[in-house]
């Protein structure tokens, strides 16, 4: 029977984690926050709610981008494991199936879109295109080296994929670990992994560390360990099932304060805050994913957001979308002369853009990604529900 076969006729195992869509959102939020309001007045920009706002709070996206890292690791560790619990072993031919239906489709649209549309588009506004992205690169997902070699790409829809390859990079790998490596040595592994990209960030402290993609996979690892730990130790599982609710509040709370105090922190020049960030952030970013999951004593789950987490469920097209959304909206508002007052970016270009993001993502998942997920099952022992 050949392993496709095999696939399609076992019957599936059913997972649910219903507070990883949530906190899907919230990662794109932190994203998309951070892409918004690139106004071109400086009398804007000198504004009290600016200077917080950009300055402090959503400067950059890479907050939202390492929580998308962990949960991957979480997820994708969870699965693995499950598979080789239930099968004897991981099917690395069906892992690398299931995940080329589930990133290739949008992921290639937005390759061809942000390479053949984005030009013309740019030239009947007007404006000259101006694209240094290697088309080579981007086809391979090697995007995150193009944005080192080459700088960010002129066309708004690649600009976002960096991320995207480096996943896909650390889909090659992780599946092939885990078929080599017995249920005794799964902590080796992450353990590895994580001392792996602490050399490299050492090593390559004056690089683009948040582009390398030895310089982030912590940020799996750590999500892996965290699922590695929910199904192999039960003490652990139970601890976090009884850990007090107050307790909990702890990652939060800390979570707020990495990310206001963020670039005091971590892009001070102190050597060893550079090296471990990841970590530090990776450490509180699983807590709070299996604190939502799995401790039966949470003050608030986010599973009760009911509108948050179905947007969850089209996050991978806000994702790669939004900025292409966000380059729509403010150009029109730039040419009817909206976008000159704080009051006019809250209240006409915020809600507008994020309409049109999940608008695009909504058109995205159901009459394009769906068609290949449905696919995407007959690949997999485990589903989820």
């Amino acid at each position: 029977m050949s392993q496709s076969t095999e696939v399609v006729s076992a019957k599936k195992e059913k997972i649910f984690f219903p507070n990883l869509d949530g906190l899907r959102f919230f990662s794109f939020i932190i994203v998309f926050f951070s892409h918004i309001f690139a106004t071109q007045y400086d009398y804007i920009k000198e504004e009290g709610w600016y200077q917080v706002f950009k300055g402090r709070l959503f400067g950059d996206g890479d907050m939202g981008v390492s929580f998308f890292f962990v949960l991957s690791g979480f997820l994708i560790t969870y699965l693995l494991i499950k598979e080789k619990q239930l099968t004897g072993k991981v099917h690395i031919s069906s892992f690398y199936i299931r995940r080329t239906l589930r990133i290739w489709p949008l992921y290639y649209f937005c390759v061809l879109f942000g390479f053949i549309a984005f030009p013309v588009l740019k030239s009947a506004f007007g404006q000259v295109p101006n694209e240094t992205a290697d088309p080579f690169l981007c086809s391979i997902f090697l995007n995150n080296f193009n944005a080192i070699y080459n700088g960010p790409p002129d066309s708004s829809i690649l600009s976002v994929l960096w991320s995207v390859a480096i996943e896909e990079q650390f889909y090659l790998l992780w599946p092939i670990l885990f078929y080599l490596a017995s249920p005794k040595q799964y902590k080796f592994i992450f353990l590895g992994v994580i001392i792996i990209s602490i050399i490299y960030r050492t090593v390559y402290i004056n690089q683009a560390l948040d582009l390398l993609t030895l310089g982030v996979i912590s940020d799996m690892a750590i999500g892996g360990l965290g699922a590695y730990l929910s199904i192999a130790s039960i003490s652990f599982l139970l601890k976090m099932e009884k850990i007090p609710g107050w307790v909990h509040l702890i990652p939060y709370i800390v979570t707020g304060f990495l990310i206001y105090y963020r670039k005091d922190l971590f892009h001070n020049g102190n050597m060893i805050m550079t090296v471990f960030q990841r970590l530090i952030v990776s450490f509180f970013f699983i807590w709070i994913i299996l604190e939502q999951n799995f401790s039966k004593r949470s003050l608030f789950k986010i599973s009760s957001l009911k509108t948050i987490s179905k947007l969850g469920k089209y996050t991978y097209g806000l994702y790669c979308l939004h900025t292409l959304a966000l380059l729509v909206v403010a150009t029109g508002l730039a040419k009817l002369g909206i976008n000159k007052h704080s009051w006019q970016l809250w209240l006409i270009e915020l809600p507008v853009a994020l309409a049109l993001s999940i608008f695009l993502s909504y058109i995205s998942y159901h009459y394009f990604e769906k068609r290949f997920l449905k696919l995407k099952d007959r690949f997999a022992f485990i589903v989820k529900e």
